[in-house]
């Protein structure tokens, strides 16, 4: 692996080897617009000489809460050039959920935009710390909570001129590689957010021990979309592709996806898994409709059919890298059809992010392929069938969740990071995720229940929009947990029905149905596997920003004997 270096001298790297090459691509009002690794530089300078004003020191933590953006890119390398600590925040996060971080992280500045003003007005009374706030698009925001509240383009425009000379603030401070560079805050499916001190160095090792598992090239194009505050989107949609000198191109929004691949033409796409679903659902919707094509796909004369499906994504993706949640292989498997190769990854946010990753060109559908170059996997305390904890060591290992040691010690053990999900290792080192230890069932007989397993069944209902499997008790149980599900339906499906039998379902037919559906698709598990009580929500899952559920916030509700499926 390469001598450590730091983001900062990552980009000042590819700035002197790619600087009239585009780096961003973004719509504003219909129109594509770009931007150099060069001009890019020169924005990034001139967010340092913005924290030179506020006496910003290394370690100081500067905050960033907004949408994916050029701009969102520029802010977070100006902070850590400086030795800065930056800390990104979910822009989709509740004023409490924001407030915690800002308050926990002791932020002094705070870089935002118009459209989450309102909610950053909730918070900062009771954030003392906080004392300036930088809005896109702020020429209007009050001054209030006793806050400065600053446009950031005029701020920008004022700065211009000296954070060009030779002595600006960007030249002033030289992070190294070990100098933590982010806390980002676990989204996570277990509770309350901890701030993952995350150093320069995890980051790059990260990234550089993908490009060594991987093809990435300076011609690439990255399509961003999932959001830039996540460890998966930041490493791999961020560092990577500045790392190697390609392109980002940033969607606008989730519900102009098919129209912007068909605009930009990405040759990479990162993505969790529930995008590629929707995605290749689309796609195979769309050729159903199209009689001939579906008629020659179905037959396997597909070299037309495809070509036609790949011009619709813009005609050039080749590689879509997949993580965070588990991936379908059959979705994998269908991908590969279309001519577009889906390699599964996995990784925490601990450790930023990936673990592991499928090579391409060396399809393993069912496992995330071996461990990164440079990064080890054990399992902890194997069982008869090799499945044990997932415990990583490595270059990419946070620092510790800040401010909380007990936090921290809970998952360290030496330099091994304990992941708490469930695995096993194959004989060419391949890991394959089983489940999570948190959320694990131990029946009365002592045997284990991987809830996912069970959810990957449920979940091939057509009835059924997600699942989530949970332990439960019954009054008279005194060790040892059932096995029980609480079904979202899906709608569409039940919209169907009622088009084609011309009579609306009752809730009292959903339910019956659902749980007819249930045992049917269960039957192919184990005894002691299949859910003996079945609950129905009609809401979706609330889940973290990149779609996991939290399953903290769920539980079995105790019901009456008639409403279980004994």
């Amino acid at each position: 692996m390469a001598d450590p270096i730091s983001i900062k001298t990552m980009l000042l790297r590819s700035v002197e080897q790619y600087a009239n090459r585009t780096v961003f691509r973004y719509k504003v009002k219909g129109t594509w617009k770009e931007i150099s690794y060069e001009d890019f530089y020169r924005r990034v300078r001139q967010v340092s000489q913005i924290l030179a004003q506020h006496d910003i020191q290394p370690g100081n933590r500067v905050a960033l809460f907004r949408e994916n953006s050029p701009q969102w890119a520029e802010i977070y390398f100006g902070i850590v050039s400086t030795g800065a600590i930056a800390v990104p925040i979910d822009a989709k996060l509740k004023p409490k959920e924001v407030g915690h971080i800002l308050k926990d992280a002791g932020a002094t500045v705070l870089f935002t935009e118009d459209a989450k003003y309102p909610t950053i007005r909730e918070v900062l009374y009771d954030i003392p710390g906080l004392d300036t706030v930088y809005v896109q698009g702020g020429k209007d925001a009050d001054q209030t909570a006793g806050k400065a509240y600053l446009d950031y383009e005029s701020a920008m425009e004022e700065v211009l001129e000296a954070s060009q000379a030779e002595d600006a603030f960007f030249t002033k401070h030289d992070p190294q590689p070990g100098d933590t560079a982010s806390f980002i805050y676990t989204s996570g499916t277990t509770g309350r957010p901890k701030g993952a001190m995350l150093s320069h160095w995890n980051f790059m090792s990260n990234a550089t021990g993908v490009i060594e598992a991987s093809p990435f090239y300076p011609e690439d194009n990255y399509l961003l979309v999932l959001p830039l505050h996540h460890s998966f989107a930041f490493t791999g949609n961020l560092m990577l592709p500045i790392l190697t000198g390609a392109s980002i191109s940033c969607v606008e929004s989730l519900r102009t996806i098919g129209e912007n691949v068909r605009e930009v033409s990405p040759t990479i796409l990162i993505a969790v898994p529930l995008l590629l679903d929707k995605m290749y659902g689309r796609i195979m919707g769309n050729l159903k409709k199209n009689k001939l094509g579906h008629t020659l796909f179905r037959l396997g004369i597909r070299k037309p059919v495809v070509k036609k499906i790949r011009e619709g994504l813009g005609g050039k993706i080749r590689l879509s890298v997949t993580g965070a949640a588990p991936c379908d292989s059959d979705l994998i498997r269908g991908f590969a059809q279309l001519g577009v190769e889906v390699v599964e990854g996995y990784g925490l946010t601990e450790t930023a992010p990936v673990l592991c990753v499928v090579r391409p060109g060396e399809p393993a559908p069912g496992t995330v392929g071996p461990p990164l170059p440079g990064v080890e996997i054990k399992i902890r305390n194997p069982n008869e069938e090799g499945i044990g904890e997932i415990t990583a060591r490595g270059p990419n290992i946070m620092q510790g969740y800040y401010n909380n040691p007990e936090a921290t010690a809970e998952v360290m053990d030496g330099d091994w990071f304990l992941t708490g999900d469930l695995g096993r290792l194959d004989k060419m080192n391949r890991l394959t995720i089983t489940g999570r230890k948190k959320s694990l069932i131990v029946n009365r007989e002592g045997k284990n229940i991987y809830p996912e397993e069970v959810e990957l069944c449920l979940n091939t209902s057509e009835w059924v929009l997600e699942s989530l499997v949970l332990g439960y008790q019954e009054a008279s149980d005194k060790v040892g947990e059932r096995v029980g599900v609480i079904i979202v339906p899906d709608q569409d499906r039940i919209d169907k029905e009622k088009r084609t039998t011309g009579v609306a379902m009752s809730e009292e037919d959903i339910e019956k149905k659902i749980k007819a559906e249930i045992k049917e698709v269960s039957s192919g598990l184990s005894d002691y596997k299949r859910p003996r009580q079945i609950q129905i929500r009609l809401e979706e899952f609330e889940k973290t920003s990149t779609q996991k559920v939290k399953r903290y916030l769920y539980a079995m509700n105790q019901l009456s004997v008639d409403d279980t499926m004994k």
